[in-house]
């Protein structure tokens, strides 16, 4: 084999390590500016093009999808988790949408402080789900009856300041997002359920 032959391959390979070196270089080192797009093109965007009527009315679509997504999950451990990761988050978010509101004064705390008990049965967390969410909806219909400035943001401790608009819009895409990973016990791959 020729010398020529065998550094094509190694070159190939350092070039290509390089490429990913660099490009996770560059996303470290500009991961704010990935998160103000995000931000302003998933979150802000279409929530300020919509009213809170219709933020709230998807917002209650997306829990009627969320409710049935959890009324068929397998009792598991993964699944419990799941659920009570969504409760906690919906939670911490209904406070910032309090601040919105002037129902609260700005509040930096971690949504892991909203979690249910450990302990929590399948079934009562698919009930507070279901109360949770009626939660933020009427929080919307609030901001609907008396909105806040359009300027006015509300803290996310990971994404930065958000509108109540975006505040909405986050809670209604996180809950979808997540419930996904829920699995039924028909599920492939799904752990068995307890007591099975």
């Amino acid at each position: 084999m020729s010398r020529n032959k065998a550094l094509v391959p190694a070159v190939v390979t350092v070039a290509t390590v390089g490429v990913a070196a660099g490009a996770a270089y560059l996303a470290r080192a500009r991961k704010e500016d990935v998160k103000e797009f995000v931000v302003a093109r998933i979150l802000e965007a279409p929530a300020g093009r919509s009213s809170y009527t219709e933020l709230g009315q998807g917002l209650e679509r997306a829990g009627t999808f969320l409710a049935g997504r959890a009324s068929r999950a397998a009792d598991t451990p993964a699944n419990r988790e799941v659920l009570g990761h969504i409760i906690s988050i919906e939670r911490w978010g209904q406070e910032r949408l309090k601040v919105a509101l002037g129902l609260s004064g700005p509040i930096r705390d971690e949504a892991r402080q909203y979690r249910p008990p450990q302990d929590a049965s399948l079934r009562e967390l698919q009930e507070l789900l279901s109360q949770v969410r009626a939660g933020t909806v009427d929080l919307v219909r609030q901001l609907h009856a008396t909105p806040p400035e359009d300027s006015l943001t509300v803290e996310h401790n990971g994404l930065g300041p958000l509108t109540a608009k975006a505040w909405v819009r986050y809670l209604t895409q996180h809950a979808d997002l997540e419930s996904r990973k829920l699995r039924s016990p028909r599920d492939p791959g799904a752990p068995p359920a307890l007591g099975s």
